[in-house]
């Protein structure tokens, strides 16, 4: 995308077209991805030009470029192609994107939607409808009907011609496995294509080995996170999907699991900002400065919290200027070691390396981590205050304000999100902005506290 940035508006053009020609060749090496990257610079220089250009592309290629697009362009695309254009795009799409699309295109008319929707032959139609009925947490609602699938009594060679000629039609696209069903379609299990090679051809899939089947499937109900998990664990490829009666309805890909996992991750990196990653994806600077504000304004009440505990003690700050020097190097310390125990809690949590029981001893190890490490800043920072100040008592003060707050930053770094994630809420949602409110007020309070105990 960079490259892209910085070429000129008509250098993009000609790229495109020659890209465009190129993909459409046999042994072509274009992605669609790299003809939607070209497509978005064009749109952020000048959105007239790129809409006469994606209304030339052909649309068989455009189904194929429109699914590695953003899904605020997608849902742009009802305003700026008609809905004849719009559903004959659609239809040459695989059945996720297509659903994925349509909902997009939902967000900014549900007319138009609804017409492409009907533009389907019905039994597509009832496919599509399946998928957007599906939670956004579900795995259905990730899953696309386009597989290669035969029947366990099947003969192996009668199969592979069956294959030859959906890939040739185009009716199938990135098949690595045969999944196999009884008569009733229920899912007995999945052979790799390179399994089949080695079998002759003339034998039935019943023929082949139990061993050199798989088993790896999941409800479509379940969350979208155990086929994460599934395939992450598994290096699966992809992972058929069954309905509740046991019966092979779709399958996940590898590269929707990709892109899932990195919105996943982009999701987490917001919401430990106080970000909202859906607000950031809008185009209106009032509303994500809105969305923004939500997390600043919390953030301003904690720091009046301690500003609060400061005041308490402004007659021991006016006795020893010393401590106004000193304060900050505390609550500074506390907060990135608290920011150090967040950051890989949400990150065990999220990858599911945190489960149940696995709490406690992640909140014991984080304090252990907390104790050790306190201790040792905590003698650096009071010997260095009793050079500079030549106070011993002040030294004192300090390593064990230092302690204290990195016991407590240590501690809640890892208990906040857990107890977050107990009570159903995403541990990564305003983790950061209590942490940070609590270890202010511990550093400050312990500080000055002891210094008003002990140095007054």
């Amino acid at each position: 995308m960079q490259e892209n940035i910085s070429l000129t508006e008509d250098e993009i053009v000609d790229k495109l077209l020659a890209e465009i020609d190129e993909f459409q060749k046999e042994h072509s090496s274009i992605h669609p991805y790299d003809i939607a990257e070209l497509l978005i610079a064009l749109r952020d220089i000048n959105t007239q030009r790129y809409v006469a250009l994606i209304k030339k592309i052909p649309h068989e290629l455009f189904a194929e470029v429109l699914s590695e697009m953003p899904d605020y362009i997608q849902e742009e695309l009802s305003e700026q192609l008609s809905v004849f254009k719009l559903a004959d795009i659609t239809s040459k799409m695989d059945t996720d994107d297509a659903a994925h699309f349509i909902q997009n295109i939902s967000e900014e008319n549900e007319d138009i939607a609804q017409n492409i929707l009907e533009s389907f032959e019905d039994e597509d139609k009832e496919i599509i409808q399946q998928l957007i009925s599906y939670e956004e947490d579900e795995a259905g609602a990730y899953m696309q009907t386009e597989l290669f699938s035969a029947h366990i009594t099947e003969n192996i060679g009668e199969a592979l011609k069956r294959l030859k000629h959906l890939k040739e039609t185009r009716e199938v696209d990135n098949i690595w496995h045969c999944h196999l069903t009884n008569h009733r379609n229920v899912y007995l299990g999945s052979v790799g294509l390179e399994e089949l090679i080695i079998f002759e051809h003339d034998l039935s899939f019943s023929d082949i080995p139990a061993e050199k089947l798989r088993h790896y499937c999941i409800n479509h109900k379940k969350d979208i996170k155990d086929a994460v998990e599934m395939v992450t664990n598994y290096n699966l490829s992809s992972l058929p999907v069954i309905d509740d009666k046991e019966r092979l309805i779709g399958r996940i890909t590898s590269d929707d699991i990709y892109d899932i996992i990195e919105e996943s991750a982009t999701e987490q990196i917001y919401n430990m900002a106080g970000v909202s990653d859906e607000a950031e994806q809008e185009e209106d600077l009032f509303e994500i400065g809105k969305a923004r504000a939500v997390w600043l304004g919390v953030n301003l009440i904690t720091a009046i919290a301690a500003s609060v505990v400061i005041g308490f003690f402004d007659t021991t700050i006016q006795s020893l200027v010393a401590l106004a020097v000193l304060m900050p190097i505390v609550a500074s310390i506390g907060g990135n070691a608290g920011m150090q125990s967040l950051t890989v809690t949400v990150r065990q949590i999220a990858i599911g390396d945190i489960e149940g029981s696995d709490a406690r001893k992640t909140i014991y190890k984080e304090v252990i981590l907390s104790l050790v490490n306190g201790l040792f800043f905590a003698l650096i920072i009071g010997v260095l205050a009793f050079w500079w100040y030549s106070m011993p008592m002040l030294g004192v003060v300090i390593a064990l304000s230092m302690v204290i707050n990195l016991l407590s930053a240590g501690f809640l770094g890892a208990a906040i999100p857990l107890f977050l994630k107990k009570i159903d809420i995403d541990p990564a949602i305003g983790s950061t902005v209590l942490l940070t409110a609590v270890t202010d007020v511990v550093g400050f309070f312990s500080f000055l506290g002891l210094a008003t105990v002990i140095l007054l």
